[in-house]
């Protein structure tokens, strides 16, 4: 393949990068990946894998007040916030351990530093430079925190797992995945909790009903939920800080999460010296097989933008090193990617929102079913599962479902391989249910819904 030091640079070994660097390995091809954080990117180290670790600490407090009604009894623990954070840690070193032994045992050679792209076939990391004949830049996204007097006291999304006090006070700007689960970590943890968001109703780009039950949930679960709002300043107020907020009025936090959004973590990876090009959102272009305008780089994962979750990335990894290095012709398919908000309760969604399937199929049919899951009949919470399904109704095959309540990610994860095959309404009809469920709520949903 050339007289390169490696057949692929990969740089940054995140989910994308390490599927990419090991797949590419297994294959024969001659792999280096540099790293300059840590093993694992984002989802291992500061995103998915620490989130959901958190989420579970959060629901043990919640679970404890729900078993009073089963009979349950006894002084409420204390949280010890130093524990969680301390174990988490323990845990993802263990993780980023296995990541690295995942690359060695493929013979993929790690670089631990960081990586710039000198020209179309030559990577330096420190004083050292290496040539390969293909180049994959895996080095996903970064938080972004907007410009406000006073943004330098707000902490991302990267920081706030290993906060060195826990937050009594915590405010939140945003309205995505990030702001809305850690709004509710929090808030399940014993924190006061404040969500801003500046437009009237947060989780845009997700099926309206869903949006709109998550906000009364939400709201009902403790956290202070406030709309059409925005951060104007962050001040030192002694011990605390003073937000002041674009109407007028003033908070005390202990911390200010800003989860604003993520933006492709360019800097200093050097693509002013090759000719690939961006995005109009900063994300860097590729064709459907990863490749930029600069025919020897390659890119793949959040960097790229489109649908940022782990398994797209890791999907993304798998085709393009069984198409670069084992001769398979293999294309990702995007086609109803199922996903979780790991809020509580949770949503799960896969497929069309209403909006959405509305546009492209004309003619729909909708059912929806709101009901108070038998858990909380004898707990006492008042909190609410929905679900909703949406169909062609030309064709009765079901397009979108849309849940939120208890294990809506797990329920989800089955009803996207349904719908992946093209399962109907019908199908949904003669199927039986699992009693008594929260899922076979899916499958008794007979009576189309109609606007009162």
């Amino acid at each position: 393949m050339g007289n390169f030091d490696y057949d692929l640079f990969v740089i940054g070994a995140g989910s994308g990068g390490v599927r990419a660097a090991r797949l590419s390995a297994g294959f024969g091809a001659r792999v280096a990946i540099a790293e300059d954080r840590y093993m694992g990117g984002t989802c291992v180290n500061v995103g998915c894998v620490p989130k959901k670790l958190y989420v579970y600490a959060a629901e043990y407090g919640k679970g404890f007040h729900d078993a009073h009604g089963f009979g349950w009894e006894g002084t409420e623990p204390r949280f010890d916030w130093a524990t969680l954070r301390d174990n988490k840690q323990t845990e993802i070193s263990r993780l980023n351990s296995i990541y690295r032994n995942l690359l060695t045992d493929a013979n993929a050679q790690i670089i631990d530093g960081q990586a710039s792209i000198v020209d179309a076939h030559t990577v330096a990391v420190g004083h050292k430079h290496y040539t390969a004949e293909k180049i994959l830049v895996a080095t996903g996204g970064w938080p972004r925190i907007p410009d406000f007097e006073g943004r330098e006291y707000a902490v991302s999304s990267n920081e706030i797992f290993d906060l060195e006090s826990f937050p009594q006070r915590l405010v939140i700007v945003g309205g995505g995945y990030i702001a809305v689960e850690f709004a509710g970590v929090f808030n399940g943890l014993g924190a006061k909790t404040t969500q801003l968001y500046r437009g009237p109703l947060f989780l845009r780009g997700f099926d309206s009903d869903i949006r709109a039950h998550a906000a009364q949930e939400i709201r009902k679960s403790g956290v202070d939920l406030r709309f059409e709002v925005n951060v104007r300043s962050i001040a030192p107020d002694g011990e605390a800080l003073r937000v002041t907020l674009t109407d007028g009025s003033q908070l005390q936090a202990d911390a200010v999460l800003c989860a604003t959004g993520r933006e492709a973590n360019l800097d200093g990876l050097g693509l002013k010296n090759v000719d690939v090009r961006l995005t109009r959102r900063g994300t860097i272009e590729v064709d459907e097989f990863f490749c930029t305008s600069e025919p020897t780089i390659f890119a793949l994962g959040d960097v790229i933008g489109g649908i940022e979750l782990t398994p797209v990335a890791l999907a993304q990894g798998m085709a393009f090193a069984r198409r670069n290095f084992g001769s398979l012709d293999q294309q990702v398919d995007y086609d109803f990617i199922p996903t979780a908000v790991f809020c509580q309760p949770t949503i799960g969604t896969v497929g069309f929102t209403e909006e959405e399937a509305q546009a492209k199929f004309g003619q729909i049919r909708l059912f929806k079913s709101r009901f108070r899951p038998m858990k909380h009949t004898l707990s006492g919470s008042n909190e609410q599962a929905f679900m909703k399904i949406i169909v062609d109704a030309a064709t009765d095959r079901v397009v979108g479902v849309h849940m939120m309540g208890p294990d809506a990610g797990e329920i989800l994860q089955g009803i996207a391989i349904a719908m992946r095959g093209g399962a109907t309404k019908s199908l949904f009809d003669t199927t039986i249910g699992i009693h008594p469920t929260t899922a076979e709520e899916l499958v008794t949903m007979r009576e189309p819904w109609t606007k009162s």
